[in-house]
């Protein structure tokens, strides 16, 4: 058995002084008895390693599993502008079209087939929040294409009947022309 110098040497130890409670489940696997200097380093290289890795497999966890499981707003650029004085921000009135279909295809609203572009004031929550981050900084005339998460979208009690809950949005849209606030 090692001495307790080695042991507060390879782990942590508790207020107390004693071993870390982890240390105590993973000791019994090993061997005990061996009293070479040799084994010892190497044990408590051995033990340092697994320890690290236990450690952080125990402090990544369940942060992995929750990435994981969060889907980000995509913007793909479809049209760009070559000549752009004026950017999309926040408090802008953006007049568009857009088109929106779930991820099987499924078409659940146009402003194209009504011919009237679709008027709201960006950044102030009167859109799904993919729109409000997925459309600033946008040109007049450029074309882009979201992907919105349901997080980001209606949730996971989504918008029936068209919009079922949990479902990922995409978006086709065209910013035909902004209104700057202090414009108005």
């Amino acid at each position: 058995m090692f001495s307790s110098n080695i042991l507060r040497n390879v782990y942590p130890v508790t207020p107390g002084g004693e071993p870390h409670p982890v240390v105590l489940l993973i000791h019994p696997f090993f061997g005990k008895g061996f009293s070479s200097s040799l084994f010892q380093r190497s044990y408590s290289v051995t033990m340092r390693l697994l320890l690290l890795v236990v450690m952080a497999a125990l402090s990544l966890g369940p942060a992995a599993v929750s990435g994981a499981d969060k889907k980000k707003l995509q913007i793909g650029i479809k049209k760009r502008v070559d000549n752009c004085p004026i950017k999309s921000r926040k408090g802008d009135v953006l007049n568009m079209h857009y088109t929106g279909k779930l991820e099987d295809g499924t078409e659940f609203d146009s402003s194209i087939p009504r011919g009237q572009p679709f008027t709201f004031t960006l950044g102030t929550g009167q859109v799904i929040k993919g729109w409000d981050q997925g459309l600033l900084g946008m040109c007049e005339g450029e074309k882009r294409k979201l992907v919105i998460p349901a997080e980001l979208g209606y949730g996971d009690r989504g918008a029936p009947p068209k919009i079922p809950g949990g479902a990922t949005l995409i978006f086709e849209v065209e910013l035909l022309s902004i209104e700057r606030r202090s414009d108005l």
